[in-house]
């Protein structure tokens, strides 16, 4: 059974005609009113008749990823074997949803999402902020969460498998704006295998909910605990490879050099002596050696993106 979860805040405008627009290879729908201000989910109950629309209503704002959250439990639920997020701004067309899960029934991946920088020809109708703002998260976000091959990792068109869903913590995955990059980072820990879709957006005159000022003063540190918590749980908690080694030789080499070289340099000005080559080889040499261990742990990260799809496995295990 295919599900799509519908988000809804503030799209009361918007949201019949995008029902209108979701095809019969979708069995269900699920329309979550995080207690938008405008009733949508009110409003959905006493106008839309389609019988696979089903309606869930809270009394207290959870946020996006929250909404998702009660859509993706409620979708669980019911039997749902791939499970599509749809946003209920328009931006996103419902005939993509096919091209979108094929790679879930056919078993090539665990987790899609739209990508919006495939094609050079996407962008035209991304505003000039919008792209700025998504590259660089987008690069932060390959760090933070190991998928090095993926792009627009904000992207809110996605579709899970449920053998997948099952094994993610969801009362831990952020409830707000960084719930899609927070996504793929759990994603990584379960070695889910994420793959982009192609696709384009329509910008018309929605607003987004998402302010910039919250981007700048609360992700960095979200994206700095994934990272070391991705780097913890890969190379240390559930897996020692070589990889581990080139990192704690890295950190270890390159701290031990620019410590020990810090230390000469200052004795050297306070005593108004140069310090010897032999010295200074003693500082240089670890810095280049752990520097050369982190590019080889690097390219090792790069290499270990998951390749083979949990889903199946996961489901066998599960039963």
């Amino acid at each position: 059974m295919v599900v799509v979860i519908i988000p809804c805040f503030r799209v009361k405008e918007k949201i019949l005609p995008l029902l209108k627009q979701i095809g019969p290879n979708v069995q269900r729908i699920i329309v979550v009113d995080d207690a938008c201000p405008e009733h949508t989910g009110e409003f959905v109950t006493k106008n839309c008749t389609d019988p696979r629309v089903d309606v869930i209503i809270h009394e207290k704002n959870l946020g996006v990823g929250g909404a998702v959250k009660s859509g993706y439990r409620r979708a669980m639920a019911v039997g749902a074997s791939v499970i599509v997020k749809l946003d209920g701004d328009g931006q996103m067309n419902p005939s993509l949803i096919a091209g979108l899960i094929e790679p879930l029934l056919s078993g090539e991946a665990d987790y899609t999402k739209g990508n919006r920088f495939y094609d050079l020809d996407y962008l035209k109708e991304m505003p000039m902020l919008r792209k700025i703002g998504n590259s660089f998260l987008s690069f932060l976000n390959k760090q933070v969460s190991g998928y090095w091959d993926i792009m627009d990792p904000a992207n809110g068109f996605t579709a899970i498998s449920s053998a997948a869903l099952k094994y993610l913590p969801l009362d831990k995955i952020d409830n707000r704006f960084f719930f899609e990059n927070d996504m793929l980072f759990r994603l990584n820990t379960i070695r889910a295998v994420v793959v982009d879709f192609p696709m384009l957006s329509f910008y018309d005159d929605e607003k987004s909910n998402l302010r910039i000022s919250s981007v700048l003063l609360k992700f960095p540190m979200k994206y700095l605990s994934r990272f070391f918590k991705r780097i913890f749980y890969n190379y240390f908690l559930r897996d020692f490879n070589i990889g581990s080694i080139e990192l704690i030789t890295g950190v270890f080499l390159s701290t031990f050099g620019m410590i020990f070289g810090i230390i000469k340099w200052s004795a050297s000005i306070i005593s108004s002596h140069p310090a010897t080559a032999g010295t200074v080889l003693v500082a240089a040499l670890p810095v280049i050696l752990g520097f050369q261990s982190l590019i080889a742990f690097l390219h090792f990260d790069l290499t270990n993106i998951p390749r083979k799809p949990i889903s199946k496995a996961l489901d066998k295990l599960h039963h």
